[in-house]
């Protein structure tokens, strides 16, 4: 990171840093292109390692990219406010980010399936314990991606 000033590595702070986020955006490489995607996500650490659930239609695109543990890209942001100046060159923003990349894959065991859904709700209500009904958890996609790597940058 070339701003070390701004490096966030304090584990806690991270993942209050993505518990605050609302979008995860996936980048995955495709045939010399670049198909990046908005996703809500669920979060989870667990045996040292950092896990995001996403649930998805089961065809499409993004489908067709992850194959069996795709490398992608992935980037959150939140708490962005624009640092006003009366001069242009002046003007900056207070943020903060998470970037990084990982290995994604689909997720077919159900229990596993409903504890990325756990996961997913815990995440946007605060709350656990939903039901999901059988055919729902069947139907839906869930990708898991483990964080390979992962950098974290604040500006006040």
């Amino acid at each position: 990171m070339r701003r070390k000033d701004r490096e966030v590595t304090d584990p806690a702070k991270i993942r209050r840093i993505i518990q605050d986020s609302d979008c995860c955006r996936l980048g995955f490489a495709d045939q010399g292109s670049v198909y990046i995607v908005p996703l809500s996500f669920g979060y989870e650490e667990t045996d040292g390692k950092r896990i995001f659930y996403f649930h998805s239609a089961p065809e499409g695109r993004k489908i067709d990219l992850i194959g069996e543990g795709a490398r992608v890209g992935f980037e959150l942001d939140t708490h962005y406010k624009l640092n006003e100046a009366p001069e242009a060159a002046r003007y900056s923003a207070r943020f903060q980010s998470v970037i990084g990349t990982g290995r994604i894959r689909r997720v077919e065991d159900m229990e596993q399936k409903i504890h990325a859904f756990e996961c997913l709700m815990e995440h946007y209500t605060g709350k656990t314990g939903w039901e999901y009904p059988p055919q729902m958890v069947r139907q839906t996609a869930i990708l898991l991606m483990e964080v390979e790597e992962l950098a974290c940058k604040e500006h006040e």
